[in-house]
Protein backbone atom coordinates (compact mmCIF):
# COMPACT_ATOMS: atom_id res chain seq x y z
CA UNK A 1 0.00 0.00 0.00
CA UNK A 2 1.04 3.09 -0.61
CA UNK A 3 1.75 5.54 2.23
CA UNK A 4 -0.38 8.85 2.86
CA UNK A 5 1.17 12.30 1.93
CA UNK A 6 -0.04 15.38 3.61
CA UNK A 7 -2.52 15.76 1.48
CA UNK A 8 -4.57 12.46 1.68
CA UNK A 9 -4.10 12.80 5.17
CA UNK A 10 -5.85 16.17 5.03
CA UNK A 11 -8.86 14.75 3.52
CA UNK A 12 -9.20 12.45 6.15
CA UNK A 13 -9.19 14.99 8.50
CA UNK A 14 -11.90 17.08 6.10
CA UNK A 15 -13.89 13.69 6.80
CA UNK A 16 -12.78 13.90 10.92
CA UNK A 17 -14.12 17.60 10.89
CA UNK A 18 -17.28 16.88 9.47
CA UNK A 19 -17.74 14.28 12.16
CA UNK A 20 -16.87 16.94 14.79
CA UNK A 21 -19.73 18.91 13.51
CA UNK A 22 -22.22 16.84 13.56
CA UNK A 23 -21.31 15.18 16.95
CA UNK A 24 -20.59 19.30 18.38
CA UNK A 25 -24.53 20.13 17.28
CA UNK A 26 -25.71 16.64 19.52
CA UNK A 27 -23.96 17.06 22.65
CA UNK A 28 -23.53 20.93 22.96
CA UNK A 29 -26.43 22.58 21.09
CA UNK A 30 -29.07 19.98 21.69
CA UNK A 31 -27.67 20.63 25.69
CA UNK A 32 -28.21 23.71 25.44
CA UNK A 33 -31.90 24.17 23.79
CA UNK A 34 -32.97 20.97 26.11
CA UNK A 35 -31.91 23.03 29.24
CA UNK A 36 -32.47 26.65 28.27
CA UNK A 37 -35.17 27.14 25.41
CA UNK A 38 -37.04 23.28 26.71
CA UNK A 39 -36.39 24.12 30.76
CA UNK A 40 -35.84 20.78 31.15
CA UNK A 41 -33.44 19.03 33.69
CA UNK A 42 -29.65 19.48 33.23
CA UNK A 43 -29.61 15.33 34.01
CA UNK A 44 -31.56 14.28 31.24
CA UNK A 45 -28.65 15.82 28.42
CA UNK A 46 -26.44 14.74 31.19
CA UNK A 47 -27.84 11.14 30.32
CA UNK A 48 -28.00 11.15 26.82
CA UNK A 49 -24.64 12.12 26.25
CA UNK A 50 -22.76 9.86 28.51
CA UNK A 51 -25.49 6.93 26.86
CA UNK A 52 -23.54 8.16 23.60
CA UNK A 53 -20.25 7.51 25.35
CA UNK A 54 -21.52 4.19 26.57
CA UNK A 55 -22.71 2.68 23.15
CA UNK A 56 -18.95 3.11 21.94
CA UNK A 57 -18.13 0.42 23.61
CA UNK A 58 -18.78 -1.31 20.17
CA UNK A 59 -15.82 0.20 18.75
CA UNK A 60 -14.12 -3.50 19.47
CA UNK A 61 -17.02 -4.91 17.42
CA UNK A 62 -16.83 -2.33 14.63
CA UNK A 63 -13.02 -2.37 14.35
CA UNK A 64 -13.16 -6.68 14.12
CA UNK A 65 -15.80 -6.10 11.21
CA UNK A 66 -13.11 -3.95 9.49
CA UNK A 67 -10.85 -6.07 9.87
CA UNK A 68 -12.78 -9.27 8.17
CA UNK A 69 -13.19 -7.34 5.27
CA UNK A 70 -10.04 -5.25 4.70
CA UNK A 71 -11.46 -2.31 3.40
CA UNK A 72 -12.25 1.09 6.13
CA UNK A 73 -13.54 3.06 3.73
CA UNK A 74 -17.16 1.25 3.56
CA UNK A 75 -17.42 1.68 7.51
CA UNK A 76 -16.45 5.23 7.25
CA UNK A 77 -19.14 6.13 5.02
CA UNK A 78 -21.44 3.90 6.85
CA UNK A 79 -21.08 5.44 9.98
CA UNK A 80 -21.47 8.58 9.31
CA UNK A 81 -24.35 7.76 7.46
CA UNK A 82 -25.41 6.74 10.76
CA UNK A 83 -24.03 9.25 12.66
CA UNK A 84 -25.82 11.92 10.39
CA UNK A 85 -29.59 10.44 10.81
CA UNK A 86 -28.93 9.66 14.85
CA UNK A 87 -28.30 13.22 14.44
CA UNK A 88 -30.92 14.19 12.62
CA UNK A 89 -33.23 12.57 14.81
CA UNK A 90 -31.82 13.34 18.38
CA UNK A 91 -32.95 17.10 16.96
CA UNK A 92 -36.15 15.77 16.19
CA UNK A 93 -36.70 14.21 19.49
CA UNK A 94 -35.69 17.56 21.36
CA UNK A 95 -37.83 19.63 19.32
CA UNK A 96 -40.80 17.44 19.79
CA UNK A 97 -39.81 17.27 23.78
CA UNK A 98 -41.65 20.63 23.28
CA UNK A 99 -45.03 19.34 23.25
CA UNK A 100 -44.87 15.14 23.73
CA UNK A 101 -42.29 14.86 26.47
CA UNK A 102 -42.16 11.32 27.11
CA UNK A 103 -42.34 10.29 23.31
CA UNK A 104 -39.51 12.96 22.53
CA UNK A 105 -37.19 11.74 24.85
CA UNK A 106 -37.14 8.40 24.02
CA UNK A 107 -36.71 9.27 20.60
CA UNK A 108 -34.04 11.59 21.31
CA UNK A 109 -32.34 8.23 23.30
CA UNK A 110 -32.47 6.74 19.87
CA UNK A 111 -30.87 9.23 18.46
CA UNK A 112 -27.99 9.46 20.89
CA UNK A 113 -27.27 5.84 20.40
CA UNK A 114 -27.07 6.09 17.13
CA UNK A 115 -24.96 8.94 17.47
CA UNK A 116 -22.64 7.01 19.52
CA UNK A 117 -22.61 3.69 16.80
CA UNK A 118 -22.31 6.20 14.26
CA UNK A 119 -18.90 7.58 15.89
CA UNK A 120 -17.90 4.17 16.57
CA UNK A 121 -17.76 3.00 13.26
CA UNK A 122 -16.57 6.17 11.19
CA UNK A 123 -14.00 6.79 14.05
CA UNK A 124 -12.39 3.85 14.68
CA UNK A 125 -12.19 2.76 11.19
CA UNK A 126 -10.50 6.26 9.55
CA UNK A 127 -8.27 5.68 12.86
CA UNK A 128 -7.47 2.35 11.80
CA UNK A 129 -6.64 3.51 7.91
CA UNK A 130 -4.51 6.45 9.50
CA UNK A 131 -2.36 3.67 11.55
CA UNK A 132 -1.63 1.62 8.52
CA UNK A 133 -1.09 4.37 6.06
CA UNK A 134 0.72 7.37 7.61
CA UNK A 135 4.43 6.31 8.16
CA UNK A 136 5.84 6.51 11.53
CA UNK A 137 7.89 10.22 10.90
CA UNK A 138 4.26 11.74 10.13
CA UNK A 139 2.26 10.34 12.88
CA UNK A 140 2.58 13.05 15.52
CA UNK A 141 2.19 15.71 12.55
CA UNK A 142 -0.61 13.70 11.07
CA UNK A 143 -2.24 13.36 14.57
CA UNK A 144 -1.98 16.95 15.05
CA UNK A 145 -3.56 17.92 11.60
CA UNK A 146 -6.62 15.89 11.84
CA UNK A 147 -7.45 16.99 15.57
CA UNK A 148 -6.60 20.49 14.71
CA UNK A 149 -9.29 20.00 11.64
CA UNK A 150 -11.77 18.32 14.55
CA UNK A 151 -11.31 21.04 16.51
CA UNK A 152 -11.78 23.70 13.60
CA UNK A 153 -15.02 21.68 12.66
CA UNK A 154 -16.53 21.98 16.32
CA UNK A 155 -15.68 25.65 16.14
CA UNK A 156 -17.11 26.77 12.89
CA UNK A 157 -20.22 24.96 12.95
CA UNK A 158 -21.00 26.05 16.26
CA UNK A 159 -20.64 29.34 15.14
CA UNK A 160 -22.43 29.59 11.67
CA UNK A 161 -25.14 26.83 13.58
CA UNK A 162 -25.41 29.51 16.48
CA UNK A 163 -26.27 32.18 14.14
CA UNK A 164 -28.63 30.00 11.80
CA UNK A 165 -30.61 29.13 14.96
CA UNK A 166 -31.49 32.38 15.75
CA UNK A 167 -34.15 33.38 15.99
CA UNK A 168 -34.81 29.51 18.00
CA UNK A 169 -37.66 27.10 16.60
CA UNK A 170 -38.06 23.62 16.43
CA UNK A 171 -38.27 23.80 12.62
CA UNK A 172 -35.65 26.06 12.23
CA UNK A 173 -33.49 23.23 14.56
CA UNK A 174 -33.84 20.66 12.18
CA UNK A 175 -33.71 22.17 8.99
CA UNK A 176 -30.20 23.24 10.67
CA UNK A 177 -29.01 20.09 12.14
CA UNK A 178 -30.41 17.86 8.82
CA UNK A 179 -28.17 21.00 6.40
CA UNK A 180 -25.23 19.99 8.71
CA UNK A 181 -25.65 16.16 8.64
CA UNK A 182 -26.08 15.96 4.76
CA UNK A 183 -23.12 18.60 4.33
CA UNK A 184 -21.10 16.51 5.83
CA UNK A 185 -22.13 13.16 4.62
CA UNK A 186 -21.14 14.79 0.86
CA UNK A 187 -18.04 15.62 2.49
CA UNK A 188 -17.08 12.63 3.54
CA UNK A 189 -17.98 11.27 -0.07
CA UNK A 190 -16.01 13.69 -1.71
CA UNK A 191 -13.43 13.01 0.65
CA UNK A 192 -12.45 9.35 0.26
CA UNK A 193 -12.88 9.31 -3.07
CA UNK A 194 -10.15 6.95 -4.59
CA UNK A 195 -8.46 7.82 -1.28
CA UNK A 196 -8.30 3.96 0.37
CA UNK A 197 -7.27 2.80 -3.58
CA UNK A 198 -8.22 -0.76 -4.42
CA UNK A 199 -8.03 -3.64 -2.66
CA UNK A 200 -6.34 -7.07 -4.58
CA UNK A 201 -7.75 -10.10 -4.18
CA UNK A 202 -4.68 -11.71 -2.32
CA UNK A 203 -4.95 -9.19 0.08
CA UNK A 204 -8.75 -9.83 0.36
CA UNK A 205 -8.02 -13.37 0.60
CA UNK A 206 -5.02 -12.32 3.37
CA UNK A 207 -7.16 -10.76 4.97
CA UNK A 208 -10.19 -12.87 5.24
CA UNK A 209 -7.85 -15.43 6.63
CA UNK A 210 -6.52 -13.54 9.05
CA UNK A 211 -9.22 -12.49 10.53
CA UNK A 212 -11.11 -15.47 10.31
CA UNK A 213 -11.65 -15.84 13.92
CA UNK A 214 -14.75 -14.57 15.45
CA UNK A 215 -14.83 -11.20 17.43
CA UNK A 216 -15.02 -12.41 20.71
CA UNK A 217 -11.76 -14.78 19.72
CA UNK A 218 -10.19 -12.04 18.21
CA UNK A 219 -10.81 -9.59 21.48
CA UNK A 220 -9.71 -12.13 24.06
CA UNK A 221 -6.27 -12.70 21.52
CA UNK A 222 -5.80 -8.83 21.51
CA UNK A 223 -6.22 -8.26 25.14
CA UNK A 224 -3.64 -11.20 26.01
CA UNK A 225 -0.90 -9.38 24.33
CA UNK A 226 0.36 -7.37 26.68
CA UNK A 227 1.20 -4.40 24.98
CA UNK A 228 -2.08 -4.04 24.10
CA UNK A 229 -3.81 -4.32 27.79
CA UNK A 230 -1.18 -1.94 28.92
CA UNK A 231 -2.16 0.77 26.80
CA UNK A 232 -5.56 0.37 27.12
CA UNK A 233 -5.33 1.13 30.94
CA UNK A 234 -3.29 3.97 30.28
CA UNK A 235 -5.78 4.98 27.78
CA UNK A 236 -8.64 4.95 30.20
CA UNK A 237 -6.40 6.29 33.18
CA UNK A 238 -5.16 9.59 31.32
CA UNK A 239 -8.04 9.87 29.54
CA UNK A 240 -10.30 9.99 33.07
CA UNK A 241 -7.45 12.75 34.44
CA UNK A 242 -7.81 14.49 31.26
CA UNK A 243 -11.88 14.97 31.12
CA UNK A 244 -12.46 15.44 34.91
CA UNK A 245 -10.97 19.05 35.11
CA UNK A 246 -13.30 19.95 32.30
CA UNK A 247 -16.73 20.28 34.25
CA UNK A 248 -15.07 21.85 37.52
CA UNK A 249 -12.55 24.34 35.79
CA UNK A 250 -15.18 27.17 35.27
CA UNK A 251 -16.96 26.96 38.52
CA UNK A 252 -13.69 26.87 40.28
CA UNK A 253 -12.88 30.01 38.65
CA UNK A 254 -15.86 31.86 39.53
CA UNK A 255 -16.55 30.51 42.63
CA UNK A 256 -13.06 30.70 44.10
CA UNK A 257 -12.01 33.91 42.59
CA UNK A 258 -14.95 35.56 41.58
CA UNK A 259 -14.87 35.38 37.70
CA UNK A 260 -18.35 36.60 35.51
CA UNK A 261 -19.89 33.69 33.38
CA UNK A 262 -18.18 35.40 30.55
CA UNK A 263 -14.93 35.83 32.19
CA UNK A 264 -14.73 31.79 32.81
CA UNK A 265 -16.13 31.36 29.18
CA UNK A 266 -13.00 33.10 28.57
CA UNK A 267 -10.85 30.74 30.98
CA UNK A 268 -12.51 28.16 28.80
CA UNK A 269 -10.59 29.80 25.70
CA UNK A 270 -6.88 30.08 27.10
CA UNK A 271 -7.57 26.46 27.87
CA UNK A 272 -8.19 25.50 24.52
CA UNK A 273 -6.05 27.72 22.82
CA UNK A 274 -3.24 25.89 25.36
CA UNK A 275 -4.50 22.24 23.91
CA UNK A 276 -4.04 23.91 20.21
CA UNK A 277 -0.45 25.06 21.01
CA UNK A 278 0.57 22.08 22.85
CA UNK A 279 -0.62 20.23 19.44
CA UNK A 280 1.39 22.72 17.22
CA UNK A 281 4.36 21.94 19.56
CA UNK A 282 4.37 18.10 18.70
CA UNK A 283 3.91 18.32 15.30
CA UNK A 284 6.85 21.03 15.47
CA UNK A 285 9.19 19.14 17.45
CA UNK A 286 8.16 16.37 14.85
CA UNK A 287 9.13 18.10 11.83
CA UNK A 288 12.46 18.94 13.48
CA UNK A 289 13.62 15.36 14.57
CA UNK A 290 12.77 14.42 10.73
CA UNK A 291 14.79 16.96 9.23
CA UNK A 292 17.79 16.79 12.00
CA UNK A 293 18.84 13.28 12.94
CA UNK A 294 21.00 15.50 16.14
CA UNK A 295 17.73 16.88 16.92
CA UNK A 296 16.04 12.85 16.80
CA UNK A 297 14.77 12.48 20.16
CA UNK A 298 12.30 15.39 19.47
CA UNK A 299 10.31 12.99 17.88
CA UNK A 300 9.81 10.37 20.54
CA UNK A 301 6.16 10.30 21.03
CA UNK A 302 6.45 8.55 24.05
CA UNK A 303 8.56 11.11 26.05
CA UNK A 304 5.92 13.34 24.60
CA UNK A 305 3.00 11.24 25.96
CA UNK A 306 4.84 10.95 29.19
CA UNK A 307 5.79 14.45 29.77
CA UNK A 308 2.24 15.93 28.71
CA UNK A 309 0.95 13.55 31.58
CA UNK A 310 3.53 14.84 34.40
CA UNK A 311 3.50 18.82 32.59
CA UNK A 312 -0.51 18.50 33.31
CA UNK A 313 -0.09 17.16 36.72
CA UNK A 314 2.38 20.11 38.00
CA UNK A 315 -0.43 22.42 36.19
CA UNK A 316 -2.74 21.05 38.28
CA UNK A 317 -0.41 21.33 41.58
CA UNK A 318 -0.58 24.97 40.86
CA UNK A 319 -4.16 24.97 40.45
CA UNK A 320 -4.19 23.16 43.90
CA UNK A 321 -1.66 26.40 45.70
CA UNK A 322 -3.92 28.82 44.28
CA UNK A 323 -7.24 27.35 45.38
CA UNK A 324 -5.56 26.89 49.08
CA UNK A 325 -4.05 30.25 48.89
CA UNK A 326 -7.25 32.27 47.11
CA UNK A 327 -4.36 33.99 44.88
CA UNK A 328 -5.43 33.58 41.32
CA UNK A 329 -2.99 36.24 39.76
CA UNK A 330 -1.46 33.06 38.09
CA UNK A 331 -4.88 31.48 37.00
CA UNK A 332 -4.85 31.87 33.39
CA UNK A 333 -1.50 31.20 33.12
CA UNK A 334 -1.82 27.80 34.75
CA UNK A 335 -5.07 26.92 32.65
CA UNK A 336 -3.07 27.85 29.49
CA UNK A 337 -0.07 25.57 30.90
CA UNK A 338 -2.80 22.87 31.82
CA UNK A 339 -4.11 23.46 27.69
CA UNK A 340 -0.69 22.73 26.60
CA UNK A 341 0.28 19.89 28.34
CA UNK A 342 -3.36 18.07 27.77
CA UNK A 343 -2.37 18.75 23.93
CA UNK A 344 1.00 17.58 24.06
CA UNK A 345 0.20 14.33 25.80
CA UNK A 346 -2.98 13.61 23.79
CA UNK A 347 -1.08 13.96 20.47
CA UNK A 348 1.36 11.93 21.99
CA UNK A 349 -1.05 9.19 22.81
CA UNK A 350 -2.57 9.46 19.73
CA UNK A 351 0.39 8.77 17.33
CA UNK A 352 1.70 5.89 20.08
CA UNK A 353 -1.92 4.60 19.14
CA UNK A 354 -1.39 4.77 15.44
CA UNK A 355 1.79 2.78 15.53
CA UNK A 356 0.84 0.41 18.35
CA UNK A 357 -2.34 -0.85 16.29
CA UNK A 358 0.05 -2.38 13.47
CA UNK A 359 1.66 -4.24 16.35
CA UNK A 360 1.00 -7.88 17.17
CA UNK A 361 0.04 -11.18 16.06
CA UNK A 362 -2.83 -11.60 13.46
CA UNK A 363 -4.51 -8.73 11.27
CA UNK A 364 -6.38 -7.10 14.53
CA UNK A 365 -5.65 -3.32 13.62
CA UNK A 366 -9.53 -2.66 13.99
CA UNK A 367 -10.25 -4.72 17.18
CA UNK A 368 -6.62 -3.03 18.54
CA UNK A 369 -8.20 0.36 17.66
CA UNK A 370 -11.84 0.17 18.94
CA UNK A 371 -10.59 -1.59 22.00
CA UNK A 372 -8.41 1.86 23.14
CA UNK A 373 -11.53 3.54 21.33
CA UNK A 374 -13.64 1.87 23.67
CA UNK A 375 -11.33 3.02 26.46
CA UNK A 376 -11.19 6.49 25.40
CA UNK A 377 -14.84 6.80 25.40
CA UNK A 378 -15.68 4.93 29.04
CA UNK A 379 -13.32 6.81 30.50
CA UNK A 380 -14.85 10.80 28.86
CA UNK A 381 -18.14 9.34 29.76
CA UNK A 382 -16.99 8.78 33.82
CA UNK A 383 -14.81 11.32 33.47
CA UNK A 384 -17.22 13.99 34.08
CA UNK A 385 -19.64 12.22 36.58
CA UNK A 386 -16.32 11.42 38.53
CA UNK A 387 -15.04 15.35 38.73
CA UNK A 388 -18.41 16.51 39.62
CA UNK A 389 -19.14 14.19 41.88
CA UNK A 390 -15.70 14.08 43.78
CA UNK A 391 -16.35 18.34 43.98
CA UNK A 392 -19.91 17.93 45.72
CA UNK A 393 -18.22 15.44 47.91
CA UNK A 394 -15.31 17.63 48.77
CA UNK A 395 -17.97 20.64 49.20
CA UNK A 396 -19.87 18.68 51.92
CA UNK A 397 -16.59 17.60 53.53
CA UNK A 398 -14.74 21.18 53.79
CA UNK A 399 -16.06 24.16 54.32
CA UNK A 400 -13.64 26.08 52.32
CA UNK A 401 -14.40 26.36 48.67
CA UNK A 402 -10.59 26.58 47.51
CA UNK A 403 -9.70 24.02 49.60
CA UNK A 404 -12.20 21.63 48.36
CA UNK A 405 -11.34 22.02 44.67
CA UNK A 406 -7.91 22.21 45.36
CA UNK A 407 -8.75 18.38 46.92
CA UNK A 408 -9.89 17.48 43.81
CA UNK A 409 -7.24 19.07 41.24
CA UNK A 410 -4.96 17.18 43.87
CA UNK A 411 -6.77 13.94 42.96
CA UNK A 412 -6.52 14.43 39.21
CA UNK A 413 -2.80 15.18 39.42
CA UNK A 414 -2.27 11.59 41.05
CA UNK A 415 -3.94 10.11 38.07
CA UNK A 416 -1.94 12.01 35.80
CA UNK A 417 1.14 10.87 37.23
CA UNK A 418 -0.62 7.29 37.70
CA UNK A 419 -0.85 7.54 33.56
CA UNK A 420 2.63 8.70 32.96
CA UNK A 421 3.85 5.49 35.21
CA UNK A 422 1.14 3.32 33.11
CA UNK A 423 2.76 5.05 29.61
CA UNK A 424 6.59 4.38 30.51
CA UNK A 425 6.13 0.71 31.45
CA UNK A 426 4.99 -0.07 28.25
CA UNK A 427 7.55 -1.49 26.04
CA UNK A 428 8.31 -1.20 22.40
CA UNK A 429 8.82 -4.26 20.51
CA UNK A 430 11.79 -5.56 19.22
CA UNK A 431 13.43 -2.91 16.90
CA UNK A 432 13.44 -3.82 13.21
CA UNK A 433 16.20 -4.05 10.88
CA UNK A 434 16.97 -0.96 9.29
CA UNK A 435 16.27 -1.77 5.53
CA UNK A 436 13.10 -3.95 6.95
CA UNK A 437 11.61 -0.18 8.92
CA UNK A 438 13.29 3.21 7.04
CA UNK A 439 11.27 5.31 8.46
CA UNK A 440 11.23 4.12 12.25
CA UNK A 441 14.04 6.36 13.60
CA UNK A 442 11.48 9.20 14.30
CA UNK A 443 8.08 9.08 15.89
CA UNK A 444 8.88 6.54 18.26
CA UNK A 445 5.57 5.45 20.10
CA UNK A 446 4.85 4.43 23.79
CA UNK A 447 8.15 1.99 24.65
CA UNK A 448 11.81 2.12 24.83
CA UNK A 449 13.19 5.30 23.68
CA UNK A 450 15.45 4.69 20.40
CA UNK A 451 19.10 4.77 20.69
Amino acid sequence: MKPFGWASIARLGLVQASLGAIVVLTTSTLNRVMVVELALPALLPGFLVALHYLVQMARPRMGHGSDVGGRRTPWIVGGMAVLGVGGVVAALGTAWMATHRPAGIALAVLGFTLVGLGVSACGTSLLVMLAKRVPDARRGGAATLVWMMMIAGFAITAGVAGQWLDPYSPERLLLVTSTVSLLAFGVTLLALRGLEGHVTHAAQAQAGHVAKPDFRQALSEVWREPVARRFTVFVFVSMLAYSAQDLILEPFAGTVFGYSPGASTQLSGVQHGGVLCGMLLVALSGALAARFTALRWLGSLRGWTIGGCIASAFALWGLVMAGVSGQGDALKALVFGLGAANGAFSIGAIGSMMRLANEGQGSREGVRMGLWGAAQAIAFGLGGLVGTGASDLAHLLISAPGTAYALVFALEALTFVAAALLAWRISAPPLRSAAASPSRTVGVAIGAPRG
